[in-house]
């Protein structure tokens, strides 16, 4: 299934998402050791993503492989990213271990950072239902 939504433009979606994120109360709630840096590949576009104790304080838009260091990668196709920012997905586009089972997502680099942090990965995923995707 492709959805016709418009992509937001990319820096309008970096600021979209750091904003929805340094707001959220969840994430603040449960951020205080969130501090890392993961990469989202969507396909057509990459963003490396660095947090501080739950704040976005970076997102990098298209880096070069060396240029910014990520723990670990969640990388999906541009369709699978454009289904998860929905404001209520399909079924296997509601989590990103429903997508890695069912669908294209691939989970790489080191997990055991994912698995510390997922609760507010997970509640960063959501907020793609709010601010969109930029593919």
């Amino acid at each position: 299934m492709t959805l016709s939504t418009a992509a937001p433009p990319v820096a309008e979606w970096v600021a979209a998402l750091t904003e929805a994120n340094n707001a959220d109360p969840e994430i603040s709630a449960h951020g205080k050791y969130f501090t890392c840096s993961y990469l989202l590949d969507m396909e057509t576009h990459t963003f490396v993503v660095q947090l501080d104790r739950g704040k976005i304080v970076d997102i990098a838009v298209n880096p070069g492989p060396l240029d910014v260091a990520y723990q670990f990668a969640i990388k999906a196709s541009a369709d699978t990213w454009r289904n998860f920012g929905v404001l209520l997905p399909a079924p296997m586009y509601h989590g990103i271990w429903a997508a890695s089972f069912q669908r294209d997502m691939k989970l790489e680099g080191d997990v055991l950072v994912l698995m510390q942090n997922l609760r507010c990965v997970t509640r960063q995923i959501e907020l793609l239902r709010v601010v969109g995707v930029p593919v």
